[in-house]
Formats: structure tokens, sequence, C-alpha cells
């Protein structure tokens, strides 16, 4: 299981500069990747501040996770990703998701057939990244293009999925799934199986799973898991996450966080690796500078232990 961190507690901030130093911190701390949300309605583009990033801060591996699908047209996601790779050469990868249907309301948009929509934004998007052109032409979305020149290399891309029917078009067409607060009974018995299977019928490799949940060293568990259910209770109101809590057997966020002791922070990350997790986003969630020191002096520890 490979270690990354997830920057998206600064993205409201709206700082290129702050997320390019918190970027440059898990660089030189040994991670191997970094990502970054985008929000429907936030005004910060996560591709234009990871590509800014990514001219000082070299070697880690940069992806978006994720973009929402619905605001773009595949076309202009195209350009923009393939404008990050070129800067961004081996080291960039497009996380995409639907995102939910009052997220897009907030912008006049629908959120009819999301799986449709996903089929079709996919068989537009992923030949752009791979080849270059596109011939297609659906139910709600077309394209006839070809980029000005081929790419010299495929750009990544995963899916936020959480039910079978997006699971299944995330292994059969793309690299893999990137996950937020889903536990680890969840993905060995229904994230794995099922993106697993869709990925060896199309003849591709395993999946990447990437799974990003909160961490934090404390001796406080009970406060830290209160404090998330409390500021981030708005997800146990979305359907595809309601689903994955039930799933899991957990009442909502706060009993997904990865908190307490090294020991037990520790045993959560085995069983997360054990479900099938091939690359674990840690988001630290702190409230000290002691907190946030020791929750990543043991994620660096750990990363070794799984090298």
């Amino acid at each position: 299981m490979r270690f990354g961190i997830n920057g998206t507690g600064l993205v409201q901030k709206a700082s290129v500069q702050a997320i390019t130093e918190h970027a440059e911190q898990a660089r030189a701390d040994g991670f191997k990747s970094y990502w970054l949300a985008e929000h429907p309605t936030g005004g910060l583009d996560a591709i234009t501040t990871l590509a800014l990033a990514g001219q000082s801060v070299p070697e880690i591996e940069l992806g978006t996770a994720v973009v929402p699908t619905f605001p773009r047209h595949p076309m202009a996601l195209a350009g923009q990703a393939l404008t990050a790779l070129s800067v961004l050469p081996g080291r960039f990868t497009l996380g995409i998701g639907l995102s939910h249907a009052p997220m897009m309301a907030q912008l006049g948009i629908g959120f009819e057939k999301p799986i449709r929509h996903l089929r079709e934004f996919l068989s537009v998007l992923v030949p752009l990244l791979e080849e270059g052109r596109v011939s297609y032409s659906g139910e709600t979305l077309a394209c006839e293009a070809q980029v000005f020149g081929p790419p010299e290399e495929a750009c990544p891309v995963v899916v936020a999925a959480l039910g079978p029917q997006a699971l299944r078009v995330a292994g059969a067409r793309t690299r893999g799934t990137t996950l937020a607060w889903v536990g680890p009974r969840t993905i060995r018995e229904h994230i794995a199986p099922v993106i697993g299977e869709a990925a060896a019928k199309a003849g591709k490799g395993a999946p990447r799973i990437i799974a990003t949940l909160p961490v934090c060293i404390t001796e406080d568990e009970d406060a830290v898991r209160e404090q998330v259910a409390r500021g981030l209770s708005m997800y146990g109101k979305l359907p595809s996450y309601r689903a994955m809590f039930e799933r899991e057997g957990v009442e909502g966020p706060g009993d997904l966080v990865l908190a307490g002791s090294e020991g037990r922070v520790a045993e959560s990350l085995g069983a997360l690796a054990e479900a099938g997790v091939t690359d674990f986003a840690a988001s630290e969630f702190v409230r000290s500078s002691d907190e946030f020191e020791r929750t990543r002096a043991f994620l660096k520890r750990s990363m070794a232990d799984y090298a």
C-alpha cells in the first residue's frame, strides 16, 4: 500500500501558495502522492493548482480527487488534463467524479441518469487522453476532435465510484477508483470485488483503489470523532455516502476517522491494506501543532513499514 497526502483541507483557503507548500512538505517527507479535490462552487481549479504547484514540487505524483464531471464538457476537461500532463510528465493523475445532485442543483445543472452520463463522458474523455482523438455521439454528449499533437503518454484516469454500476464502469474503462468515507469492510466486500471483476473482464490489470480518510494521533479520540461527526454531518445526508455507511455498519463520518493511539490507528491502516486498498491518501485532521507532528511522524513510519 502506497502512502500519499490529501490536501483537500486547504481548498477553502483558495491559495495556490499554501497548497504548493503543503505538497512540498509531503514530497520532502517521502510520500508518493498528493491529492486535491475541487468543490463545484468553490472557485479554485484543482488541475490548474496542481500544474502550478508541480513546477516547484518535483517527483511526487499529483492528482485530483476529484473534479466533478457535470459542469465540464469532456473535451474541455481533456484539454486541461493534457496541459497539466505536459508540465507534469509521468506524474499527473486525473480523478473525476459525478459529485451529488444537491451540488449540481446549485449550478442549475440536472443530475438525471448519472451512470449514462459517466459512460458517455468517459467515451469522449479516455480516447482523447490515450490516443488524442475521438469520434463519439451519445444521447447527451458528442465529440469529433483531434488534439494538436498525439499525447506522448496516456493520462491516467480514476473515478470516484461507490455504487456497483459506477464501479463496473470505472473498472472497465479507467485505472481504478478514488474513495472518500469508505471503510475497510465495504472495500473488502463491495468495492474491491466489483471493480476487480470489471477490470478483469475488460482485460485490464488490477485496478488502483485509492482511499482517503481523516487521520489523527491523539489522546482525545472521542473529541476528534465528535468534531468530525458534527462538522461533516452533511455526508450522511447524501444517498451515495449513506449507502456506504450502512454497508460498513456505521452511523457517519465520525465513525470512520482513523483516530486514537498509534496502535489503534495502525490496526485501522492494516485493515485497509488487507481489504485491498492500493493507495492510502491521508487527510490529516489535527487540532494542534502537537497532533500534526505526531500524526505526520506516525504516517512516515507507517509508510516505511508498507514499503
